[in-house]
């Protein structure tokens, strides 16, 4: 009677170990794009500016003076 009562909480153990995995990658997973923005040197967050200046100019909100000087200004 004791065996099976310690097969039976193995078995949960091991399950609760599975199923903790599981959710520790899904929510890796789901963190992966904010990391993004975590670089301590900033540069993730100018290429990110970068990006949105070249958008902006694509769908001519803002002329090619106005982009070159704005990116001038970020580069820095």
């Amino acid at each position: 009677m004791g065996m099976m009562n310690f097969g039976m909480l193995l078995n949960m153990l091991i399950w609760i170990l599975i199923i903790g995995f599981a959710i520790y990658g899904f929510v890796l997973l789901i963190m992966k794009p904010f990391e993004k923005n975590k670089d301590s040197s900033g540069k993730s967050n100018q290429g990110n500016a970068l990006d949105i200046l070249m958008e902006r100019f694509a769908r001519g909100e803002i002329n090619e003076e106005e982009y070159e000087q704005k990116r001038r200004v970020l580069q820095r």
